[in-house]
């Protein structure tokens, strides 16, 4: 698919990012280490997400080469001690968080190995597309390590905590269909379609108010934690919240004049 960005601007160490209108491409390029997760690449991740153009209103994160991500480059944690060890931890919840608590919606694209740290990064992704050659799996268990770059706090919210022990117990690998079937991604492509899909539902999200967008990102995680009536209570919030904003009135205006599409069967 031919991209026509607005311009190309490369962040830190192996992330590079291209526009095209109010869509950011966000693609890891460390094809090489099959996109391993390195401090350095660690880095470009979180510069780019915090530091996103006021413009952007969503993003896609996708890989280059054969691979989505294949974890963490585990030569770095060798010599570390447990004090290096839970910073070194610290450091991948504080590159992952502006991924999933910044300021756009992002779309990941997922194919090849999608494997420890880089299930951990598409898990902190809000939408995910994967093609057929995609798998998942949490090796650390096999590795005599533990998850550290929030894995135990997002993936059970997607498959269960038990799921997510059996992986690491067993080293069970999903293939993109059962990954599919148990909520690891949202959508299954064709190979080769997946960043063309992403880009598709990238722009549909970048279409929404922004303040709807903000209140799924922000506060929809927020009020599935909390207690029943605390959630209730945020619902109502952020409702009359985002209705009131001039964004809301004019599609509501559209509806009600019959100028929006109508919900239809796909």
């Amino acid at each position: 698919m031919k991209l026509t960005p607005r311009g190309k601007r490369s962040a830190p160490d192996h992330v590079h990012v291209e526009y095209q209108g109010d869509i950011a491409l966000v693609r890891l390029s460390r094809p090489a280490k099959r996109n391993a997760l390195n401090e350095g690449l660690f880095r470009g991740i979180q510069h780019t997400f915090a530091n996103m153009p006021e413009e952007i209103n969503a993003a896609v994160l996708y890989g280059e080469g054969e691979h989505f991500c294949a974890g963490l480059d585990l030569s770095e944690l060798d010599a570390l001690s447990a004090a290096d060890g839970m910073l070194h931890s610290v450091m991948g919840h504080q590159c992952f968080d502006p991924v999933q608590f910044g300021s756009v919606p992002v779309v990941a694209v997922l194919h090849g190995a999608v494997v420890g740290g880089g299930l951990e990064l598409a898990a902190s992704c809000h939408i995910r597309v994967s093609e057929p050659s995609t798998f998942y799996a949490l090796p650390e268990g096999q590795r005599g390590i533990f998850v550290g770059g929030g894995g135990s706090v997002r993936v059970p919210r997607l498959i269960g905590a038990s799921r997510m022990a059996d992986m690491m117990f067993t080293g069970r690998v999903y293939n993109a269909e059962d990954g599919e079937r148990i909520g690891l991604a949202h959508y299954l492509v064709p190979e080769g379609k997946g960043l063309e899909k992403g880009i598709e539902l990238a722009k549909k999200i970048a279409g929404n108010a922004p303040h709807t967008n903000y209140g799924l990102m922000h506060v929809l995680p927020r009020i599935a934690e909390a207690t029943h009536d605390h959630g209730m209570m945020m619902e109502s919030m952020i409702a009359g919240i985002v209705q009131a904003e001039p964004a809301a009135k004019e599609r509501l205006t559209a509806f009600l004049e019959k100028r929006a599409a109508k919900v239809k069967k796909s």
